[in-house]
């Protein structure tokens, strides 16, 4: 009889580390979904400072690629 008490109590601890572990998992993959446009942003960013570094400095690149050539533009 108290053998039963024991198991019962032990699948209980089961059960709620599962549980645990499985809402874990649904926050992690809502995180990455979130993420999902930040990294296309940066891979855009990567692929337009490249072709635009072959023409110019990288940091004239970067600043173009970011929308701000006309604010730093050298007179």
């Amino acid at each position: 009889m108290i053998d039963t008490r024991d198991d019962e109590k032990f699948d209980y601890i089961k059960i709620l580390t599962g549980f645990a572990l499985f809402l874990c998992a649904i926050c992690l993959a809502l995180i990455v979904v979130s993420l999902r446009p930040v990294a296309k942003w940066a891979n855009y960013q990567s692929i337009c400072v490249e072709q635009e570094s072959v023409k110019a400095p990288i940091s004239w690149a970067v600043r173009k690629c970011n929308g701000r050539s006309k604010v730093y533009q050298v007179k």
